[in-house]
């Protein structure tokens, strides 16, 4: 039997070791990156294949895969002759990682329906871990029989995948993800501030909490780096930034008043404004201070 083709776009913290997966898992994988040193290494590391645009990467793919930065890099690298939607056969799938808009994500589907191709919006949560470990939750907004079509491949490196209904859903659904880490970082920056008064022992607080109702993975993996000031990994604020600015855009959108999103997201600017727009998001407790 003939291995499906598949093709991932974008060889980022997430995307390498993601379409790295769909190799392991054996899948025809031919990958495309910005910088082509990466596209190349990834070949030699997977024995796979790279092309030198995005349209050469999909041609010939069952499967598309984009994982990028945000709405305009994706349409970068689906739109024009060097874009993926150049070069894709009818009936393929196009499946789009990238958190963006909900308003991209129906712009991508009603352009890959003019083109006999399928779309999933499929953003991820999980992080740099959850991409290595295979172990991400993917949220996704599309018609079921192409959803279905698709995620026994998606399994290859996601512990979670949910179809949560039309196209742009998936997006909305990661945006409340964010919103609740938002919230979650909020409380434990102030609870650390607290505790650290308090003269509480902080890894006994987290080994004591995490069995509770405030038990989190931020807590679990996050309250006791904060309290140490160690902050040059995970998930940056400037990526975090451009989240929260998708939501609250879609809150606008809704008249929905969202406070506590908006307060952090200006405490992220101020930190930015510091220059530690690299740290990690639990990088938030600084601001309190």
């Amino acid at each position: 039997m003939q291995k499906q083709r598949v093709a991932f776009i974008g060889l980022g913290v997430m995307g390498y070791p993601m379409a790295g997966h769909l190799a392991k898992a054996g899948y025809d994988v031919t990958v495309y990156n910005r910088t082509s040193s990466k596209a190349e290494q990834w070949a030699v590391d997977y024995d796979g294949k790279f092309g030198v645009t995005p349209s050469l990467a999909a041609d010939g793919a069952d499967v598309v895969f984009v994982c990028v930065g945000n709405d305009n890099d994706v349409r970068s690298v689906i739109y024009g002759d060097d874009g993926v939607l150049s070069s894709m056969k009818e009936g393929a799938v196009l499946v789009d990682h990238t958190t963006t808009s909900a308003n991209l994500a129906q712009e991508l589907f009603d352009a890959s329906q003019k083109q006999g191709v399928g779309f999933i919006d499929a953003p991820v949560s999980g992080g740099q871990a959850g991409a290595e470990n295979g172990k991400l939750t993917v949220m996704c907004g599309g018609e079921a029989s192409v959803f279905n079509s698709v995620k026994d491949i998606i399994d290859s490196y996601a512990q979670q995948v949910q179809l949560m209904g039309t196209s742009g859903q998936g997006q909305r659904a990661k945006m409340v993800n964010q919103i609740c880490i938002a919230g979650i970082l909020q409380g434990l920056s102030e609870a650390l501030l607290l505790a650290e008064k308090a003269e509480l022992d902080v890894p006994q607080v987290v080994e004591t909490l995490q069995h509770g109702a405030a038990g989190s993975w931020q807590m679990v993996n996050r309250l006791e780096t904060m309290a140490q000031d160690k902050f040059d990994f995970g998930f940056a604020i400037d990526w975090m930034r451009k989240d929260l600015g998708i939501c609250l855009e879609e809150a606008e959108r809704m008249s929905i008043n969202m406070p506590m999103t908006k307060e952090t997201d200006e405490r992220y600017a101020r930190l930015q404004e510091q220059g530690l727009g690299r740290m990690d998001t639990s990088v938030l407790v600084k601001s309190f201070k």
